[in-house]
């Protein structure tokens, strides 16, 4: 292993399963491993048998804890550093440690894996080929209602994260300020009790209101300015509305329309030809 390596390594948002051999060797390696809660990083790491010094490194502590890394990174040492779930430096801790070290010219690699935002959307069945990634909006709600009038006119999927508790109140204010969009509400992503509630804001608004919310959750949100320029955009909502595998016809008919901005009887009409071709070919 090389030196004076920063590693920024990615672990499971869930299912262990996820943690890939790279980050299991990586941190079996390194001279450091830097944790967002070093007692919730230990169970992973004794569960993939890693046995390596730890310190901390949080919102609160990373500029006493940065520079302390910085210096064992200054003597040669590698580091690893680690998030609590996910991808660090995605809306979690980081940005300010790899930003010193590359001005330091400190060797930095990325070990890819699980991004709680990356995996929800690429299930939720919206286009994916630009989308706006906005983190955690803020919790009081004057300020959360202005940043979600910001996103108003942004092309394309935007998606959030937002804590449980907060999840009703985050939902009423995109209905006052982006409208009555299609949403999906992703929660325990790769875990036993996963759930994507689909419909447009209110729809999943009342879902949610029924029980209760755990873990964090993440938010996608519809473009208020698609539209069906191409034959193909209806098309590849659809399709991907159907990658799915749970959703009736009717639900698929739904939901494409609102998403391509066409009726429910063409979007109906289109879900049947693309089903009937499927079996055609599949026959």
């Amino acid at each position: 292993m090389t030196n004076a390596t920063l590693y920024i390594v990615a672990t499971p948002i869930g299912n262990l399963e996820d943690m890939t051999c790279r980050a299991v060797r990586i941190l079996g390696e390194v001279d450091l491993i830097a944790a967002e809660d070093t007692r919730h990083s230990l169970k992973l790491l004794n569960h993939f048998g890693i046995s390596k010094p730890m310190t901390s490194y949080f919102d609160h502590n990373q500029q006493f804890k940065g520079e302390r890394i910085l210096n064992a990174l200054r003597l040669g040492k590698s580091v690893a550093l680690i998030s609590d779930a996910g991808t660090p430096c995605i809306s979690d801790p980081g940005f300010q440690l790899v930003r010193d070290a590359v001005a330091e010219k400190i060797n930095v690699v990325a070990v890819p894996g699980a991004c709680a935002a990356i995996t929800a959307l690429s299930a939720s069945g919206l286009p994916t080929d630009i989308f706006s990634f906005a983190g955690f909006p803020p919790s009081k709600k004057g300020k959360r209602r202005t940043f979600l009038a910001g996103m108003n006119s942004l092309p394309g999927t935007l998606v959030l994260y937002e804590a449980p508790h907060r999840l009703l109140e985050t939902l009423s204010d995109i209905r006052e300020m982006l409208g009555e969009r299609l949403v999906i509400v992703a929660r325990e992503l790769t875990k036993m009790f996963e759930e994507c509630i689909r419909g447009n804001v209110s729809e999943v608004m009342e879902v949610i209101s029924q029980g209760s919310v755990r873990g964090e959750v993440v938010i996608l949100i519809a473009s208020g300015e698609v539209a069906l320029e191409e034959p193909e955009v209806l098309m590849n909502v659809i399709q991907g509305l159907m990658s799915d595998g749970t959703l009736s016809i009717r639900d698929i008919s739904k939901q494409a329309a609102l998403i391509a901005g066409v009726s429910r009887s063409e979007a109906y009409a289109e879900v049947l030809k693309l089903r009937n071709d499927f079996v055609t070919e599949g026959s």
